[in-house]
């Protein structure tokens, strides 16, 4: 059986290591003879060596990486490389299905290129449209699904909160709406960067600082962090903040540390392959999301054993944080309730704080490579 996975991509997001893995799960746990391709659709997936060192196989559409030379920043400019996406492989992607006859595609991402081509052409691959993210329903989007929804093979949600969001919506048949969890969580991988030593910043430490990880997008909401913080320290004076990640938001964000006079307590550290070493040795892990589903970061800082304070957006954290009892739920982009929450786990009882961050990571089973292969290996019949 081939599963051929299609999500090109114009900047790094979580969804790539959840393709990755979920490729690598069907690889390393099953039975049968499943054979997982990844569409290298613009050359985004060239540099991905995780793919040639688990013998991933990959389709190329072209022998260069085209993908890195499209913008990527700016609403005008995204939307010119979606475009550019589109126009150089709905072709050649028509060409594969009907050429090749995989038994499944799963799409994430860029999904209107498969879609698109539902609307004209009948294959005998069975299509999953794999939702990445917490989805935004307007109503093109809507009557888009609506057009192929009769030919849609199943459509995997990445929470259960979620799954019943999309079948409220009654565009697909509730038949073909599952829950399917990322498998955000690479056990063998985790616990080797974890032990990986790196130089950290001067002033992080477990006893006075905070981490956030994300991109830095309006989504990702850190303005909302950096502009509470002088109201932390006015009664936490040795906290520090750090941030890391990289997006199009980092000059809005440096200009608001330099408008509080924060630049001494908060500070961006940029991308970093290797987070955990941050998370282990931080204080705490706080996430002011505005959505998320399910929260790759959420889920990564919970294996790690560290204490989570999230904003209790759709659907990832309201779902994984179980109104308060896996962590400290604040509401989203509330100031006087993350003021108020943060105070309560600043008084909080160790013992409670160590018992909600065993609650969360008996959640993070569900999320692991053999947890998201179990309902996989379910779907692929």
């Amino acid at each position: 059986m081939r599963v051929f996975y299609w999500c090109p991509f114009i900047s790094n997001v979580a969804t790539i290591n959840a393709v990755i893995y979920s490729a690598l799960s069907l690889k390393k746990f099953s039975n049968k003879k499943i054979d997982p391709i990844i569409i290298n659709s613009l050359g985004e997936w060239h540099e991905k060596t995780e793919l040639d060192k688990n013998n991933i196989k990959k389709i190329n559409f072209f022998k260069t990486n085209i993908i890195k030379y499209l913008p990527k920043l700016g609403f005008l400019k995204s939307r010119f490389s979606y475009l550019m996406v589109f126009f150089l492989t709905v072709v050649k992607l028509h060409n594969v299905l009907k050429k090749e006859k995989p038994e499944y595609l799963i799409v994430h991402l860029i999904t209107y290129v498969p879609l698109f081509l539902l609307l004209f052409f009948n294959y005998k691959t069975k299509i999953i449209l794999r939702i990445s993210g917490y989805p935004k329903l307007n109503n093109f989007r809507k009557f888009y699904w609506n057009l192929i929804s009769n030919k849609i093979h199943l459509v995997t949600a990445p929470t259960k909160l979620t799954m019943e969001y999309i079948k409220k919506q009654k565009i697909f048949n509730e038949n073909k709406i599952v829950f399917l969890p990322d498998p955000a969580i690479y056990v063998k991988r985790i616990n080797n960067l974890m032990k990986q030593k790196i130089d950290l910043p001067n002033g992080i430490s477990k006893e006075n600082s905070i981490i956030s990880i994300g991109r830095l997008t309006n989504q990702k909401n850190q303005i909302f962090l950096i502009k509470n913080f002088p109201n932390l320290i006015k009664k936490y004076k040795n906290l520090n903040l750090f941030i890391l990640g990289d997006g199009e938001n980092r000059n809005i964000l440096q200009k608001e540390i330099d408008r509080n006079n924060l630049n001494s307590k908060v500070f961006l550290l940029g991308h970093k392959k290797n987070i955990f070493p941050y998370i282990k040795n931080s204080k705490a892990f706080v996430l002011t999301s505005l959505w998320e589903d399910p929260g790759f970061v959420l889920l990564e800082a919970g294996f790690a054993n560290k204490i989570i304070i999230s904003s209790n957006c759709p659907n990832g954290p309201e779902e994984l944080m179980m109104g308060g009892k896996n962590g400290f739920l604040f509401e989203n982009n509330s100031s006087e309730d993350f003021i108020r929450i943060f105070d309560k786990y600043m008084l909080e009882d160790q013992k409670l704080i160590n018992s909600k961050i065993i609650n969360f990571k008996k959640i993070c089973k569900n999320f692991t490579l053999y947890g998201h292969f179990k309902i996989l290996n379910e779907i692929l019949i």
